[in-house]
């Protein structure tokens, strides 16, 4: 059975070492031919707008805009619904791959046989 990793991604800019792991470990697992489906809730959902990323700054870490990129070219990105209403976000608004979904979806992937769910 292959396995596949569930990040949800909880902080964006307001805590940027935790948003950090978050989209690293993302990355590095997609590098590793690991399933991965990255969410992103709160201050994170920003980071599915265009632009967003490139500004995401954290002194000795990979560019976020570079980790995105890598995440986007084998695994999925997602906005979470509410998240995405609290700021006025449309899937129009986001960078091309990524989409908005809920809480059913969330937990859909999260509970599938041979899953693992991290959230930072």
């Amino acid at each position: 059975m292959s396995r596949a990793l569930v990040i949800k991604a909880t902080a964006g800019a307001d805590d940027p070492e935790r948003c950090n792991q978050a989209f690293t470990v993302a990355a590095a697992a997609v590098a590793s031919g690991v399933d991965v489906s990255l969410w992103l809730t709160g201050e994170a959902s920003w980071l599915a707008v265009p632009g967003r990323a490139a500004e995401f700054s954290l002194p000795h870490a990979a560019p976020l805009n570079d980790l995105l990129d890598a995440i986007l070219a084998a695994g999925r990105v997602t906005v979470c619904t509410q998240c995405a209403a609290r700021r006025d976000l449309t899937e129009a608004d986001l960078i091309k791959g990524a989409r908005i979904a809920g809480a059913p979806t969330f937990v859909e992937e999260a509970t599938t046989p041979g899953t693992q769910a991290l959230v930072y």
